[in-house]
């Protein structure tokens, strides 16, 4: 909270000439009616945080309110399924491959664990998991799901400041609005990062200028990696439930069920693998 500071008659009369981006930005709606006027205001608060206006033009221009992610946003149910069940459908499809995987990309994860402390066979769990190993990442506009989120009344604030790490993705030369298609709430890559982690997280691990995790391997794994590692990863140690890393599995999905699964899938891979 700002402290109160006393306004002279010159200063309180140049504070009404200010822009008003930010209470524009931070009003909402649960239809389309209020989209444009709120969009140009979020363009406007874009730009005081720094966001060029090359990239906001680019970024928002042709943005309209998607009535599709709202559906998704409203439609999400209650997960019924079992472990044992949810495990049972999702683990065995992906085994074989996951193994082909690891071996194929061995002196890649090699490398990975030996700066990250992250076993290959959890790396590739959580790929085959999120997008069945990159193939199917999303086809949302991440952008206008991201607009269409941050605008709406539900969950606004929190969608607002992933509106802006996405235009600081595309700011940072990593992508480009074009190309960034995911899950509805914005989830973007192969292993499915929200713009916030994609920024805290993402590495240039092929070593080629930016960090791709849409089409770029190395920087997919690394990039998972780096953040299991950052929320406590001990090299060496287990992932099954009940062992030490177990529990950073679960700051991956809260769900029990998916870390559960998640561990799982790590161990059958590892065991196929060798």
């Amino acid at each position: 909270m700002r402290p109160f500071v006393s306004f002279t008659r010159a200063a309180a009369f140049a504070a009404l000439l200010l822009p008003a981006a930010p209470a524009l930005a931070q009003s909402c709606g649960n239809d389309a009616s209020g989209f444009p006027a709120w969009l140009d205001g979020f363009k406007q608060e874009a730009a005081s945080q720094g966001i060029s206006p090359r990239v906001v033009s680019e970024s928002l221009d042709s943005v309209t309110y998607d009535r599709n992610t709202i559906q998704h946003d409203r439609g999400q149910g209650v997960f019924h399924q079992s472990f044992e069940q949810f495990s049972g459908r999702m683990v065995p499809p992906r085994v074989k491959k996951g193994a082909a995987l690891v071996r194929q990309y061995g002196s890649l994860l090699q490398r990975i664990e030996s700066q990250y402390g992250v076993q290959g066979p959890v790396l590739v769990a959580i790929w085959g998991l999120e997008t069945d190993f990159g193939s199917f990442i999303g086809k949302f506009d991440t952008i206008r799901s991201l607009a269409t989120l941050a605008y709406d009344c539900r969950r606004s604030d929190k969608f607002r400041a992933e509106l802006l790490d996405a235009l600081r993705i595309v700011q940072r030369g990593d992508l480009n609005p074009a190309t960034m298609h995911g899950a509805w709430a914005g989830e973007i890559g192969q292993t499915q990062f929200m713009p916030s982690s994609y920024m805290k997280y993402a590495v240039d691990f092929d070593g080629k200028g930016r960090r791709d995790l849409l089409r770029s391997v190395p920087d997919v794994l690394a990039s998972t990696a780096k953040y299991l590692q950052a929320y406590g990863w001990q090299a060496g140690q287990g992932w099954a439930p009940g062992e030490p890393n177990f529990a950073v599995i679960q700051q991956w999905n809260a769900s029990s069920i998916y870390s559960k699964t998640i561990a799982l899938l790590a161990t059958r891979i590892d065991e196929a693998s060798h």
